[in-house]
């Protein structure tokens, strides 16, 4: 699975441990979006064939409505939830095994909004 990480999830840790168990990531930086709007990081995601991972639910629960509702399709949106609540929120390794979890059962992403927390 490659990803790209919204501007809400570019901690160094993510990517990096990502990147160790064998995904392609993309931030941002590395494509000239830092902090570009929603729509553009998406734009971006879509038309290079990247599952996007990001912590803006309601945001992004509108885009992939509207993506859907126009006839488009997307390679899938990632929601991180946090609570401000350290026992529940989600880390950097939580997340790593969350999409490895996602993946094991064979879950296609393709036009599917998933929340990674209940992959935990």
């Amino acid at each position: 699975m490659n990803i790209y990480l919204d501007d809400n999830l570019t901690e160094r840790t993510l990517a990096a441990l990502l990147v160790r168990a064998g995904r392609t990531v993309v931030r941002p930086a590395d494509v000239g979006l830092t902090g570009a709007k929603d729509p553009r990081h998406l734009n971006h995601a879509v038309r290079a064939g990247l599952v996007f991972l990001t912590a803006d639910d309601d945001d992004f629960r509108d885009l992939h409505d509207l993506i859907l509702g126009a006839g488009g399709i997307h390679p899938g949106i990632l929601l991180v939830r946090y609570d401000n609540d350290p026992k529940r929120d989600m880390k950097a390794v939580h997340i790593v095994r969350a999409l490895r979890r996602l993946e094991q059962a064979g879950l296609d992403t393709t036009s599917q909004l998933v929340i990674l927390n209940h992959w935990r």
